[in-house]
């Protein structure tokens, strides 16, 4: 059982900073990655930035440059950090942490996703 626990989400300006973070707990597993997730009402979620045991992060085309993901992907447990600056009112939306993990079973390293709740980031003037 893998859970996670998302935070950092609020209300910024145009132009500010939010800090998201998600730490991830449970056992008999590994982490083949982590990310942040957006998603509008309505819309599919899209990918902000990942990263991957190995430390390469891909980014969004609209987050790079102003957006930075850093984690410790450790086994049974793994946290990932999303520094977001300069944010623009159109990124307001419900931002979601996902991880890609092996899970331990007694025959076979068995491939599954996890998702937290969401934490909201509305950028307003």
């Amino acid at each position: 059982q893998v859970q996670l626990l998302e935070s950092g989400g609020g209300l910024v300006q145009p132009g500010g900073s939010l800090r998201l973070s998600c730490a991830a707990s449970g056992s008999g597993f590994s982490i083949n990655a982590m990310g942040w997730y957006r998603q509008a009402s309505g819309n599919e979620r899209g990918v902000v930035a990942a990263i991957t045991g190995g430390g390469r992060a891909n980014y969004a085309d609209s987050a790079k440059g102003r957006f930075t993901i850093s984690g410790d992907l450790a086994d049974n447990g793994g946290t990932v950090i999303l520094q977001m600056n300069r944010l623009q009112p159109e990124e307001t939306d419900v931002y979601y942490c996902k991880e890609d993990v092996g899970i331990w079973t007694r025959d076979a390293v068995r491939d599954d996703v996890y998702w937290g709740q969401g934490t909201k980031v509305t950028v307003f003037s």
